[in-house]
């Protein structure tokens, strides 16, 4: 009988060139391109003092867990630091951007902006738009 592989985990099989993920554009983070992660910069961007765990967890509507791990991640990547404290008797875990988060949350929004900008209809002359050779016609 043969046995099958072990599955790896992803940061076992995954290399830096495949962790960055292919995309159409440069400058489209893995790390930061998934919704919810994405969610949760915009939140810390828009809070330079940073958020506590359980107002980000409301903004970005997640779960515990869920807001858990996706803050490890980017924390892992050097977005996100984290900040220990308390209120009286009560622990709280507060969540900012790193100066490096900053700066490439910035760029990787400078890239959004692109995409967004060439998938915008351009007011062109039918004769401008590209043709395509061998046959090719719209459906």
């Amino acid at each position: 009988m043969a046995r099958s592989a072990k599955p790896r985990k992803p940061e076992e099989s995954s290399s830096s060139s495949e962790s960055v993920g292919r995309f159409s554009y440069q400058g489209l983070d893995r790390v930061m391109h998934e919704k919810a992660r994405l969610g949760i910069l915009a939140s810390l961007a828009a809070n330079d003092h940073g958020v506590l765990f359980n107002d980000l967890r409301q903004l970005c509507s997640l779960t515990d867990g869920n807001l858990s791990r996706h803050l490890r991640v980017l924390s892992e990547a050097g977005l996100v630091e984290i900040w220990k404290g308390s209120t009286g008797s009560r622990p709280q875990t507060m969540y900012r951007l790193t100066s490096e988060g900053r700066q490439r949350f910035a760029d990787y929004i400078t890239v959004l902006e692109k995409v967004v900008a060439d998938a915008q209809p351009q007011a062109k002359p039918e004769t401008d738009q590209p043709r395509f050779a061998g046959g090719w016609s719209p459906t």
